[in-house]
């Protein structure tokens, strides 16, 4: 197992990594709408989501990957609501990339954000 983190996205806010690689696979922790600096961005969940996306292409690049190699995804949202913004937002990133992904509406997250996105890539394939 190889510890991967990067000063571009926040540091884990408790005893976890950012990412670990195992083998050709890439694990990364949920990531919230933090700054790398670590203050929370607030605002539309659309601002949100933005933020998210920034910290996961971070986490991925340092360990030279892109969300071409994401093979899953699971997204944590505090209110379903927000599903269609949410949705739209990751289709922009992802593109004609369709990697498996699961959505799942949470009573809460931490420092009591929107939502939270965690990914598995596959390094090569």
């Amino acid at each position: 197992m190889e510890q991967i983190s990067t000063n571009q996205a926040p540091a884990a806010i408790g005893p976890y990594s950012q990412a670990i690689k195992v083998g050709n696979f890439l694990y990364t922790s949920g990531q919230i709408p933090l700054t790398p600096e670590g203050e929370l961005v607030t605002g539309d969940i659309v601002t949100q989501t933005h933020q998210v996306f920034a910290n996961l292409k971070a986490v991925l690049a340092a360990a030279n990957a892109t969300l071409d190699h994401v093979v899953k995804v699971t997204v944590f949202v505090k209110d379903m609501n927000d599903f269609g913004a949410i949705n739209e937002i990751y289709g922009q990133y992802f593109g004609e990339h369709r990697p498996a992904r699961s959505l799942v509406e949470v009573a809460r997250l931490p420092k009591d954000v929107s939502l939270e996105i965690e990914l598995v890539a596959a390094l090569e394939c």
